[in-house]
């Protein structure tokens, strides 16, 4: 009996990948081995997916790690995280500028810029990042021989600027995947919200789910009864008064989690079209405060947001691994834009 499965597969959108099981064992079942067991049990997956998830320690037998080779036995209580592709479409190499941040014999970072969609998928079977990194590894493979394929263990929105991580072989991919899961990756964002914080940090909980009323976006359902468990913790880095520049660190890896909860909390992201904040929410009913928003809306046409650091366990060397990146140019100039503002508006009313 199959207990449970999450299982996440939105394409271009802010997400982890990966499916987690529990598989509660028949009482007639003989004796099997567990990787043959799983592949009759689990839809689309690989010999070689079982093996790599339990190489790297993602497949529990009676809460104690097992190996492929493991007997199942009746009444055997299996867990098991899946890395998760996105759904297959041919995946063609293209010589698409990347900005990569680091780069080894496991991993690879990239720090994406916004528009880019991150796999292909309906609508964007090209030109994407995943597309960019066939590219980039088929330069490599000339040089070492070495057959490298990009395996994707997260996802950022297109609009989204900031740091990815993706794996380059199956184990790599499977261990990162049971650090998202376990909510071990430290990743810190940084957004321009509209509104002010009372408060100087805090978090917001409450379950994300597809909104019933239009399924290209999410909401929050505080009862708890729908949508699935997400948490985000906050900071107020700077204060503009009408909007605040904030950094958000996440323990759940919903999709569209910091602009879904940001929405919910009051303070949507700033020029964030799919929720509100494509408009004035604070300040003055001036033209010349209204000319200053479009000029900002023009110099940054996306949601306010960058995938700023990313933390975790290297998945070979065992060794803690942190990278940060700069804030892009199209939010540094709106934040830029904002000093100013408040600079001269504050020395307006000093005279």
């Amino acid at each position: 009996m199959v207990e449970e499965a999450e299982e996440i597969d939105i394409p271009e959108e802010e997400q982890e990948l990966f499916e987690h099981y529990n598989i509660i064992v028949d009482k007639g079942q003989s004796l099997l081995r567990i990787d043959k067991f799983l592949m009759n049990r689990i839809e689309n997956v690989s010999r070689s997916k079982i093996q790599a998830a339990a190489n790297a320690g993602n497949i529990f037998v009676n809460n104690s790690s097992a190996k492929p080779n493991y007997k199942v036995k009746p009444e055997d209580v299996i867990s098991i995280v899946l890395a998760h592709p996105p759904r297959e479409v041919e995946l063609i190499p293209q010589d698409i500028p990347i900005n990569i941040a680091f780069e080894d014999d496991d991993i690879i970072l990239v720090n994406k810029d916004a528009g880019m969609v991150v796999h292909p998928g309906h609508g964007n079977y090209t030109g994407t990042m995943v597309n960019a990194l066939i590219y980039h590894f088929q330069q490599v493979k000339k040089k070492d021989a070495k057959d490298i394929k990009p395996f994707l263990v997260h996802r950022i929105d297109k609009n989204t600027s900031g740091i990815i991580l993706v794996a380059k072989n199956e184990v790599a991919q499977a261990k990162l995947a049971k650090e998202f899961f376990d909510h071990t990756i430290k990743r810190k964002y940084q957004a321009l919200v509209w509104g002010d914080f009372r408060e100087d940090e805090g978090t917001i909980t409450g379950n994300i789910g597809r909104n019933p009323k239009d399924r290209k976006v999410m909401t929050v359902f505080p009862d708890g009864e729908t949508g699935r468990q997400a948490t985000t913790h906050f900071k107020v880095l700077e204060r503009f008064g009408y909007i605040t520049l904030i950094e958000c660190q996440l323990e759940t890896g919903r999709t569209h989690q910091i602009r879904v909860h940001m929405k919910y909390a009051g303070h949507p992201l700033f020029n964030d079209e799919a929720y509100g904040g494509d408009i004035i929410l604070k300040g003055t009913t001036f033209t010349k405060y209204r000319q200053f928003i479009e000029n900002c809306f023009k110099l940054l046409p996306r949601q306010a947001l960058h995938a700023k650091s990313l933390g975790f366990t290297h998945p070979a060397s065992g060794k803690n691994i942190f990278f940060d990146s700069e804030l892009p140019q199209d939010m540094q100039s709106v934040i830029d834009k904002w000093r100013k503002y408040i600079s001269d508006k504050k020395n307006e009313f000093e005279e």
